[in-house]
């Protein structure tokens, strides 16, 4: 198997501009994901930590500039790769990194989502904001999935 011959030039325009329906159905999704009242750290959090497992360089990049514009530190931004050998989480993220991790992982063991992180995340996190963490994760991997498979590139067009 070869490597893309530039793996800098988009396979396509992004879908985004070709559905824009579509795109705005995201949209509507994320509005309702941060009006939920999930800390907004741990949603770029979990954002980050699925986009960097997926290898998506656009929403790598827009993650660590979102998180930074709602005020995240370098630190922590540059630790949530190795989030569970560094000191900078609290326990609620480190539960919601450990679901991000599992529900982007699906396939890698016979039982994707254990129910010891489930319960964990779910011990830290009130049922709405479950259900956006749980919703962003989703929709971040949506997001990976595209960008990945049509070649877009940081910087560049992108869903959201």
């Amino acid at each position: 198997m070869t490597a893309r011959m530039n793996p800098l030039q988009p396979r396509m325009k992004a879908a985004s501009t070709i559905l824009p329906d579509v795109a705005k159905g995201i949209q509507t999704m994320i509005g309702a994901i941060y009006k939920s009242g999930a800390p907004r750290a741990t949603l770029e959090f979990v954002h980050l930590r699925a986009s960097q497992i997926n290898g998506c360089g656009p929403c790598i990049d827009s993650g660590w500039r979102g998180a930074k514009k709602a005020g995240e530190s370098d630190e922590r931004l540059h630790n949530v790769v190795a989030w569970r050998h560094t000191p900078y989480f609290s326990d609620a993220e480190r539960a919601a990194l450990a679901l991000a991790e599992s529900m982007t992982r699906l396939a890698d063991r016979e039982d994707p989502v254990p129910d010891a992180v489930w319960e964990e995340a779910a011990r830290h996190h009130d049922e709405k904001s479950l259900a956006a963490i749980v919703s962003f994760i989703a929709l971040t991997n949506l997001f990976n999935r595209l960008n990945v498979a049509t070649g877009v590139v940081a910087a560049g067009e992108q869903w959201g």
